[in-house]
């Protein structure tokens, strides 16, 4: 615990990419069209899911939550970014730093749990094929999509609020954003009980649904090699290959950015891990879905098809 005199801060200050200030243009250049092709990707992916009624499925209804999830994700956190790279404002408010910080965490946890649901969903159609109709019905869809949310936004509310409680020393975040870490070291005292309660939150969103992708994965591609031709084997995993992708990169970017020791990487290195998982993450989920998935290809050939003829 670390304890010190404090006046009450009310206002806090991004230091954002100071340490890069002859490469600010180029950056804001950069950020700008990954963020343009981020909200493009995901509500073109949401868009032909809505339309085409071959993706009509549990698969791509998940998919269209999640790229939804994304695009909220993606607006809470860049174009604030975006308009101190252009030398607008850096400070914000207590109460906006603790809105962002709130709908930042809510979103990122319900993509991680996301992405746990849509392993389900894989299990399912892959290892229990004939009984798929019977436990994915549309109703068990929205109520994991509906839980997943909660689960998010909840888990979310109460590491905003134990962070926001604590009394601030400094008011100069080291960072693009209030994140976490970040905000903690900001405060005069840090208190064991919100060291406990960032860890358990961080196994809760990020360790516990890892885990069970895992074992699903592990039935998952068991159930594969059991196939006998390899036509078969290769379109089976097929069906599962871009969310796989989707998330070695997601959990490894989380794992990094929260489990690794305080001490072990500089700040910039630190805010390069961010702008990784802030940026670059949620762009992932419609490129790999758009050039890995031949059914989202066929889906957006089809929709471009009748928009033509009519």
């Amino acid at each position: 615990m670390k304890a010190a005199n404090h006046t009450e801060v009310r206002e806090f200050v991004f230091q954002g990419f100071s340490n890069f200030q002859e490469h600010q243009l180029t950056l804001f250049v950069v950020f700008l069209t990954l963020y343009i092709l981020t909200l493009a990707g995901n509500v073109i992916i949401v868009t032909i899911i809505r339309l085409d009624n071959h993706l009509h499925t549990p698969m791509y209804f998940f998919l269209s939550v999640l790229s939804t999830s994304e695009t909220f994700y993606s607006l809470v956190i860049i174009p604030r970014m975006l308009s101190s790279l252009v030398g607008l404002s850096q400070s914000i408010s207590l109460e906006g730093c603790g809105a962002q910080l709130f709908f930042f965490l809510g979103f990122a946890i319900t993509n991680c749990l996301l992405l746990a649901v849509m392993g389900y969903d894989r299990y399912v159609a892959i290892c229990n094929p004939l009984r798929y109709s019977i436990i994915m019905t549309w109703r068990v869809c929205a109520m994991l999509a509906s839980s997943v949310c909660a689960t998010g936004f909840s888990l979310s509310l109460v590491q905003a609020v134990a962070i926001l409680r604590l009394p601030f020393c400094n008011s100069l975040i080291e960072h693009f954003f209030c994140d976490v870490r970040p905000l903690l070291d900001l405060a005069c005292a840090t208190p064991l009980i919100n060291d406990i309660l960032t860890l358990i939150i961080s196994l809760l969103a990020i360790t516990v649904p890892a885990t069970f992708l895992f074992i699903s994965y592990v039935l998952i591609i068991s159930t594969i090699l059991k196939i006998a031709s390899a036509e078969g084997r290769r379109k089976t995993f097929a069906t599962c290959a871009s969310h796989l992708t989707v998330v070695i990169i997601h959990y490894g970017c989380a794992s990094i950015a929260y489990f690794k020791p305080k001490s072990e990487n500089t700040k910039d290195q630190d805010q390069l891990i961010s702008v990784t998982y802030t940026v670059i993450t949620p762009l992932l989920n419609p490129v790999v879905y758009s050039l890995r998935n031949k059914e989202v290809q066929d889906a957006l050939w089809r929709v471009m098809g009748r928009k033509s003829l009519s």
